[in-house]
């Protein structure tokens, strides 16, 4: 029988099938050799995704098709740009070092009460232009970063060496070359003029570093990374988490209660996976997130530091999804942060589960949200598309379908 239905299969589509049994085993093989070196290192890319992924696009499904080709030109138009770096912002830092990076908490405006503006005023939600201009660094970090994930997909799902190629430039750039170099410090990130030359609050900025270090695992994997930038990168990164655990803003940052602390958390933890620290690893997410997630979350799931936000269902999510990239880190290592809850029922799932009446529209949002709230639902829906798959978390697939079924 067995036989009889493998030969059906085979007559239908012969090509796709053995694509998938090549991939099958290659996976399982793949897992054979993590399993022997997995008390030594785990890693933050995620093949498995990717390559299905890439198999849906040379299997010619029509979506993943058409998102490859935008891919592609998108990756194309970046080698018509040159580098990204700190040293290009047209405002220099307290320090006089351009290497420095700085930039402007996002919500903080003149003071129409002064001649000089000074000192900013705070107006929570609303962001100032001011903050996204040139004059500072996030522009161009962000540019930076986007470049590097567009450029790693590009590289994987195409097979073409310049892609790597350009990503390592862009990565020297940033980070090695003498004269475009970025310390390893966010000493005057968010500042506010006339109050403060930097805040710990910066920190966030950056977590989007976890794409750098992507792509170095991918880099190394494939033979693409040489020596020199090896060890560049694994000194800065030992550099710049040193600063994270042991600088004034970084320690005030770890003790922020809101999102904040919960993104520092992910950020420093992405990076001493990446330096190899895994049983320092553990340790934090056992007692340490382990902690917040039962200080952040109530017992009916609400975050009521979020809630206070004049974006309140956005942040309510983006904490949510940074638990949850903290829960994906954590089976990583062994970690079981989805199944954590408090002895008055604390945990990631109560947090999912306040948002559900909300998505439905069973319920209405009763907290201030002053920004249109449809990316923020669309983030929540994936995340429990994911959790379902990933976690084999299926409470939430009654209404992930009734969701598909209202679109």
């Amino acid at each position: 029988m067995n036989y009889l239905l493998i030969k059906i299969l085979v007559m239908k589509n012969k090509v796709s099938f053995f694509k998938r049994i090549v991939f099958l085993l290659l996976v399982g093989l793949g897992g054979v050799l993590f399993a022997q070196k997995s008390h030594k290192k785990s890693y933050l890319i995620e093949y498995e995704a990717l390559e299905n992924q890439k198999l849906l696009i040379k299997d010619g499904d029509k979506d993943a098709v058409k998102n490859y080709n935008q891919l592609i030109q998108k990756a194309d138009s970046l080698f018509t740009l040159g580098s990204f770096s700190v040293v290009h912002k047209t405002g220099v830092p307290p320090s006089k070092s351009k290497h420095d990076y700085m930039s402007i908490g996002p919500y903080w405006w003149p003071n129409p009460e002064t001649a000089n503006g000074l000192p900013y005023i705070r107006k929570d939600g609303e962001k100032n232009p001011e903050t996204r201009n040139n004059f500072t660094d996030y522009v161009e970090k962000d540019n930076f970063l986007v470049a590097i994930k567009t450029l790693t997909k590009a590289y994987y799902f195409s097979d073409q060496k310049k892609y790597a190629d350009k990503v390592l430039e862009l990565i020297n750039a940033w980070f090695l070359e003498d004269a475009t170099k970025m310390n390893p410090n966010l000493n005057y990130g968010q500042y506010i003029p006339g109050i403060s030359e930097g805040r710990c609050f910066g920190i966030i900025e950056f977590g989007g570093i976890t794409e750098v270090i992507k792509f170095l695992e991918l880099a190394k994997d494939r033979n693409l990374l040489a020596k020199k930038t090896e060890k560049g990168m694994f000194n800065w990164f030992t550099a710049y988490s040193t600063w994270l655990q042991n600088s004034k803003l970084g320690k005030e940052e770890a003790t922020r209660k809101n999102n904040h602390a919960t993104h520092y958390d992910l950020q420093l933890l992405n990076i001493l996976i990446y330096l190899n620290k895994t049983a320092q690893v553990k340790e934090y997410l056992s007692t340490i997130t382990k902690a917040r997630i039962f200080s952040q979350i109530e017992p009916d799931g609400s975050q009521p530091l979020e809630l206070a936000r004049t974006k309140s269902f956005s942040y309510s999510v983006m904490n949510l999804h940074a638990f949850l990239e903290l829960a994906i880190l954590g089976k990583k290592v062994d970690v079981n942060l989805w199944d954590e809850e408090s002895k008055d029922g604390r945990s990631i799932k109560k947090g999912y589960q306040y948002m559900l009446p909300y998505v439905t529209k069973e319920k209405e949002w009763e907290f201030q949200q002053i920004k249109d709230r449809k990316n923020s639902e669309e983030k929540l829906i994936r995340d429990l598309q994911y959790i379902s798959n990933n976690f084999k978390e299926y409470s939430f697939d009654k209404i992930l379908q009734q969701i598909h079924q209202k679109k």
